[in-house]
């Protein structure tokens, strides 16, 4: 049976702990389940999962067995409020204020059960598993605990999505943002557009390093996913709780889509084609491309339509529509453009990136959804009713607050995972700052010059891997982890300003932690430094010196 210490050793912290205490309850081959209705998903889940990693059926049984375990709703919690009771008589009961909340607690369950319950099969046949008699109360910090994740750069194929929803769900976290299009490659099967995956998929080539590197990947790379594949991530994802929020990058960060169409593009500047008469291609470096959408009824209309088949796929509140980055040299120099704007009677090309996104909040709006966007849809006015995901550092964040908008914290400096961990020669492809286990752990998603009232617009905060130097799952699980398992505990505990946090007992506790990511097969960076297999000796890369800017 664990020890009276393996309670402390929950990732993220949990609120409220009574115990343990030396006895307990064995989950064996005679443990049964009991589950109220509305908690079939976890009843699910753990037979799935513990089940499997033990080596036992968990039967359904009667709600008063001894040992059993009983999952139950209960309405005096918050939604994703949990109570997980341990009790040595009794026997192991998780309610929670809403299915989610029962899920969670079972997250929390796993744990206490130790490092082989997140392996896939049993590796200690016939041993029995037990719990510390003990009761934990606990309920997340914000109600928007997200990962981005960009398939666009290098696109990752459908096991490994559903794996990190995996990984998300043992850590607590909610919202799934899916990277889907960009200039390197478009991601998803629209059925009425076939040649966004037909030509926009694929690029001949890719950078290998930062743009300024002389290497190249010399063989094709891409791939989408179909609708059925959207389908099945979303209901795994709802299975976990999870909420999968799409983006499609509009007007910038757009080559892919104008490569398969080339009218969506500025046609009268760059006639269907790139520069010198050649077809457009995807894009084979990083950066920003200078191709941006053009501001016409025909792009409007045919962004519609992907929107149309995007709703029938994403049942989230939210739909992303991107609108970073987005170079206006092709709209200052277009005869079109310009037309455009004196027609729309604005200012200049920021105001005509704000019609975009205006556009597609009030078509969204419609339709019974939100629009979110990263902060630069502040340029040129502020879409109405429109979120903000606070990427340049905490001032869109607040400038959105502050005017009454909702607002998710994912300042580059401090939750950009594809910044480098450490400032050693050995890191592989270092990109931007060095932010460590420790810097994430100290950040604060909301800003002190808040006030309570605006401070209530952070719907919470969301860590982000943007994936140009990650050309495979062994890397991407480089970058995010162990820093995500920090995060997690950011955007869940009640942790005390960032100052006053106790990042020593977070490394004890990391320390039975990266048990469980060794059972999981997460190729996390060790404590001590990259292993020689995670290095990328020779691969430029862009490393900033000095620490970041705290705004």
């Amino acid at each position: 049976m664990p020890s009276a210490f393996d309670l402390v050793d929950l990732v993220p912290a949990p609120r409220a702990v009574d115990g343990p205490k030396r006895c307990g309850v064995v989950v064996d081959e005679h443990t049964t389940v009991w589950a109220a209705p509305g908690t079939e998903g976890t009843e699910r889940w753990l037979r799935a999962t513990l089940g499997a990693a033990f080596g036992v059926p968990l039967r359904p049984g009667p709600r008063d067995a001894r040992d059993s375990v009983r999952l139950c709703l209960d309405d005096t919690l918050e939604p994703e409020a949990y109570k997980l009771s341990v009790l040595t008589t009794w026997g192991i009961e998780i309610r929670g204020g809403s299915p989610a909340g029962v899920f969670w607690g079972a997250q929390t369950l796993r744990q206490l059960l130790g490092r082989h319950a997140f392996r896939r099969a049993p590796v200690r046949p016939g041993i029995s598993y037990g719990v510390p008699h003990q009761i934990i109360e606990d309920a997340p910090r914000f109600r928007w605990r997200g990962l981005m994740l960009d398939v666009a750069r290098h696109f990752m194929p459908k096991d490994g999505v559903l794996r990190y929803l995996d990984l998300m769900a043992a850590h607590k976290l909610n919202v799934f943002h899916f990277h889907l299009t960009d200039d390197q490659g478009w991601r998803i099967e629209i059925e009425r557009y076939p040649r966004l995956t037909e030509v926009g998929s694929w690029r001949a080539r890719t950078k290998f390093g930062h743009r300024a590197s002389p290497l190249w990947d010399e063989k094709p790379h891409g791939g989408f996913y179909t609708q059925d594949d959207i389908r099945e991530i979303v209901a795994y994802a709802a299975e976990r709780h999870i909420t999968v929020v799409p983006e499609i990058d509009l007007p910038g960060h757009s080559q892919a889509a104008i490569a398969a169409y080339p009218e969506l593009g500025n046609t009268d500047v760059v006639t269907g084609s790139a520069e010198g008469g050649a077809a457009l291609p995807v894009w084979d470096t990083w950066g920003i491309s200078p191709h941006v959408l053009a501001p016409t009824d025909h792009t409007l209309r045919f962004y519609e339509g992907v929107f149309e088949e995007l709703l029938e796929l994403f049942p989230s509140e939210f739909v992303h529509v991107g609108g970073d980055e987005c170079l206006k040299d092709q709209w200052r120099r277009s005869p079109a453009a310009q037309a455009r704007i004196r027609e729309l009677g604005l200012a200049d090309e920021d105001q005509l990136q704000s019609w975009f996104i205006r556009h597609f909040d009030t078509w969204l709006s419609a339709r019974g959804r939100r629009l979110i966007g990263w902060d630069e849809i502040l340029e040129g006015g502020l879409a109405d009713g429109a979120a903000v995901s606070s990427w340049r550092g905490y001032a869109g964040g607040i400038a959105a607050a502050r005017a009454g908008h909702d607002v998710v914290m994912c300042p580059e400096q401090q939750v950009y995972l594809d910044h480098r961990q450490d400032g050693g020669v050995d890191e592989p492809v270092p990109i931007g700052f060095v932010r460590t286990l420790e810097d994430v752990y100290r950040f604060e998603p909301v800003p002190e010059e808040l006030t309570p009232g605006e401070a209530g617009h952070v719907l919470g905060t969301q860590a982000n891997l943007w994936t140009e130097v990650m050309e495979d799952s062994a890397r991407v699980d480089y970058q995010a982890f162990p820093r995500l398992a920090a995060f997690a505990e950011v955007a869940w505990s009640a942790l005390p300003a960032p100052r006053e946090r106790d990042f020593a007992d977070f490394e004890r506790r990391m320390e039975v932690h990266y048990e469980r990511l060794d059972a999981l097969g997460v190729g996390y960076r060790p404590p001590g430094g990259p292993r020689p297999w995670q290095r990328r000796p020779g691969v430029l890369g862009r490393p900033i010196d000095g620490p970041p800017p705290n705004r």
